[in-house]
């Protein structure tokens, strides 16, 4: 079963038990994967890959963070709850994120690999990382690992 039907299962599910929070937070989510086979011109039958629908899923993990941190500054515990719930409806359907020693690990073979030896290098190290880590590793983390290890090469 692919990532897209068991978020439309999870809805029905959610949905016949009258859970309101999760059918809002998938509901918000089915219409973002929509709205990305429509921008792509996908036929409904073909669908996204699984590989497409955790990068909007992350994508909207991003837009929830970003709001908690505005709705805090706003003094709204009340919209911090409710966004901290949506990103951990939606964090479920995420594969278990890499550790920081996993994700250091991946940047020094690759900068080993790619023979970087300068912060100029980063778009070739960061693009080589991502690549590997697919889904799993958070791009912030990843950046600032890639900084953190070209600066040790460039002293």
């Amino acid at each position: 079963m692919s990532l897209a039907q068991q978020i439309n299962q999870d809805f029905l599910t959610a949905y016949k038990a009258k859970q309101d929070s999760i059918v809002s937070t998938l509901r918000m989510l089915k219409s973002a994967l929509t709205n990305k086979e429509i921008e792509q011109k996908i036929p409904k039958e073909q669908g996204l890959t699984d590989d497409e629908v955790m990068a909007i899923i992350k994508t909207e993990i991003k837009k929830r963070k970003d709001s908690v941190l505005a709705y805090g500054q706003a003094s709204r515990q009340d919209l911090v709850d409710q966004e901290n719930q949506e990103i951990v409806i939606l964090e479920k359907y995420l594969p278990e994120p890499m550790s920081e020693a996993q994700v250091q690990a991946v940047v020094l073979t690759v900068i080993a690999q790619t023979g970087a030896k300068s912060p100029a290098d980063f778009g070739k190290v960061m693009g080589a990382v991502m690549t590997q880590t697919k889904n799993q590793a958070d791009g912030q983390l990843v950046s600032k690992i890639v900084k953190a290890e070209l600066g040790k090469k460039n002293q």
